[in-house]
């Protein structure tokens, strides 16, 4: 009986899991079929809240406050240690004060001179953005849709229902005819030297304009952290980096692989992490994917989705924890939240690379993706929304969670947070079209909200952990952010993992004419762009 209760439990999860599935699954009706759908909505993340995450990010939240009170309390511990070591009896203080009438005042004001050195010591450095670079291939890499699929049909290894099955991602995906692919794909010489000259083009383009936007010598790089998901050689491409700009021995190196979309802000809060622990830095972040190597020519359909959507793409992001550095930098890093459901296997497995039934490998994407997704994206913003949400919602929010999970008021409509009154600019990672929909839905935000992910879709595809960067250069490039105006990343990819970084903007950002760190610049005047229907 036992066993079976044991074997229960995942099945229900299993259940809830379909019942709250995303649009754009793919439904298998057999082995040579496929049914798009992109009808079905992402969960109310309302409608299951688990108070535990609510609990957590009210945890994040008291860590200063409580802080602040221990200093507090600690004042008068260090008055009566500070009184037996001098000497010092309390019934003795008047004639200290009639003596010496600025005693006492002096010795308060060293208490509280102490607390707040303590304080001030104890507070985490802060984390500024300098600046950013996003990769822009050449012109003779572009390929547009038709283009694309003339590619698929010319190729062998593709059977014809395959070939129809990539049309119609392809014509529904949201992408345009201006995305970058790959001189390998192209020229069909899929090796790994064409993959490493993916890679290089894309980090030494990238980062030779950072450097040159910036000022900042190589050599004063201190942390560097590289991300790419599919494509890790040995050496590794950090010690690409390491090699090709000459930085320093003492360098602090990470290369992260295998992390998916999201790694992007993974390494934004490991280079967080690392910077406040060693202050007066400067960390390199560099965000990538490599799509040489990991083109699928197989026919398993649920591997084929990355040939659709996925393109060359890479940014490279300088932070510092240097006082000096606020004045120039663009934004100041407010939060990191991270969300990891591996611990579940359907979350696990959804994204996962494998080979296929003829032994080609590729990347396959789970019917349950879209659901995990919702599911990652519900327990990530629920820890969030107390770090960010105006007192207001909170209230109204807890209040109703209140009503409906304590007082079981199950009539009770629950109420979503407006995320509109507590960021200014949303860069959603741009996965795919139907993903997006379902976003602006569920989070109520505006056309003018997702413009820049959907530009970025539409204009460089899906560019994996770097797109977050497309969308926030896009933002620059319309000259939308203002001093103060806080900036939400948010992106999510296999594992699963669901990612945020909150950004406030120092200044307000101007991208001077032929900047060579913004992509957008030569194709701004076409932007916005009218979206077809799907």
């Amino acid at each position: 009986m036992e066993d079976d209760a044991a074997a229960a439990a995942p099945q229900e999860s299993m259940i809830e899991m379909y019942r709250e599935r995303l649009t754009a699954e793919m439904a298998f009706t057999d082995e040579a079929s496929v049914v798009i759908k992109i009808r079905r909505r992402l969960p109310d993340f309302l409608q299951s809240v688990k108070l535990k995450y609510v609990k957590l990010g009210y945890g994040h939240l008291c860590k200063l406050p409580t802080q602040v009170l221990v200093y507090i309390f600690a004042a008068p511990l260090f008055l009566a240690t500070l009184m037996n070591l001098t000497g010092l009896r309390l019934d003795r203080v008047s004639e200290l004060q009639a003596g010496l009438p600025d005693a006492a005042t002096g010795l308060s004001l060293c208490a509280l001179l102490l607390v707040l050195g303590l304080y001030w010591a104890k507070r985490p450095n802060p984390v500024y953005l300098v600046d950013f670079a996003c990769y822009k291939p050449e012109d003779e890499r572009k390929l547009s849709v038709e283009s694309f699929l003339r590619m698929t049909e010319d190729n062998s290894g593709f059977e014809e229902e395959t070939v129809q099955f990539q049309k119609r991602i392809a014509t529904r995906s949201g992408l345009g005819d201006e995305t970058y692919f790959s001189r390998g794909i192209v020229s069909s010489n899929l090796c790994m030297r064409e993959a490493r000259f993916e890679s290089e083009s894309v980090l030494f383009g990238s980062l030779d304009a950072l450097f040159k936007k910036t000022g900042v010598r190589p050599e004063d790089i201190d942390i560097l952290v590289v991300n790419c998901s599919l494509f890790n050689p040995t050496p590794s491409l950090s010690s690409m980096i390491v090699n090709h700009y000459k930085l320093k021995p003492t360098i602090k190196s990470y290369n992260l692989g295998g992390m998916g979309c999201s790694a992007g802000l993974i390494s934004i809060d490991l280079a967080k992490q690392l910077l406040r622990v060693n202050p007066n830095s400067y960390a390199l972040v560099f965000s990538t994917e490599n799509i040489t190597l990991n083109w699928y020519f197989g026919n398993d359909r649920s591997m084929l989705l990355c040939n659709c959507i996925f393109r060359v793409g890479g940014a490279g992001i300088l932070l510092s924890s240097k006082p000096e550095d606020r004045v120039r930098s663009k934004y100041e890093l407010v939060h990191t939240v991270r969300t990891h459901k591996g611990s579940d296997d359907h979350s696990y497995g959804c994204v996962y690379q494998r080979e296929d039934d003829r032994g080609v490998v590729g990347v396959s994407l789970a019917r349950e993706l879209m659901a995990v997704a919702g599911d990652a994206l519900k327990t990530n913003i629920t820890t969030l929304g107390p770090l960010v949400l105006p007192v207001s919602e909170q209230l109204r929010f807890f209040m109703t969670l209140v009503k409906r999970k304590v007082l079981m008021m199950v009539k009770v409509k629950p109420y979503i947070p407006d995320f509109k009154k507590a960021f200014e600019h949303f860069c959603i990672h741009a996965g795919g079209r139907a993903v997006l929909d379902e976003l602006q839905k569920n989070l109520r935000l505006s056309d003018s909200q997702m413009e820049p992910s959907r530009m970025t879709l539409h204009r460089f595809g899906n560019t994996s952990s770097s797109s977050l960067w497309y969308e926030l250069a896009y933002t620059e490039a319309k000259g939308r952010v203002k001093a103060g105006d806080r900036v939400w990343q948010i992106a999510f990819g296999s594992g699963f993992k669901c990612n945020s970084a909150v950004w406030r903007a120092l200044k307000e950002v101007h991208v001077g004419v032929g900047s060579e760190t913004n992509p957008w610049l030569d194709s701004l005047d076409k932007y916005p762009v009218k979206l077809p229907l799907p």
